[in-house]
């Protein structure tokens, strides 16, 4: 499987980047991360390869479980928390929870919103200061 990430130059002498995008798929990577990238012959274009510089802004994925739910409805609750979202399909989008946004009501909304079998959720890139306001 491939995701496309969108990204600008950061330093192209050595091969940075800087993401552009929220992940949908890829885990361990958030918007504004820098990122080491190299042209693959295989897959005929630049590919991610590591993290160099983690941006501090966390990656949650989102799956609507209650159909009856849109997915639009759901992005406009986190937008109003502070976080921008990308919707890949109806019924699943990801949401970039900026470094300097607090946690905690972002993960409570997101908690009580999978106790209502509305939701399930990863968080598939949190950030060293989203863990440590999530208690871990």
């Amino acid at each position: 499987m491939t995701e496309t990430l969108w990204a600008s130059v950061f330093n192209q002498k050595d091969g940075l980047y800087k993401l552009d995008n929220i992940p949908f798929y890829v885990p361990s990577v958030a918007c504004n991360d820098i990122v080491f990238a190299e042209f693959d012959e295989a897959e005929g274009f630049i590919t991610f390869r590591e993290v160099t510089s983690q941006s501090g802004n966390s990656t949650i994925q989102v799956v609507i479980l209650d159909k009856s739910v849109l997915t639009n409805d759901l992005r406009d609750v986190f937008d109003h928390l502070g976080c921008s979202s990308e919707k890949f399909d109806e019924g699943y989008f990801v949401i970039d929870v900026p470094t300097d946004t607090e946690y905690g009501p972002i993960k409570k909304r997101l908690s009580e919103l999978q106790q209502h079998v509305i939701i399930d959720y990863a968080e598939s890139c949190l950030s060293d200061k989203h863990r440590k306001m999530n208690g871990f």
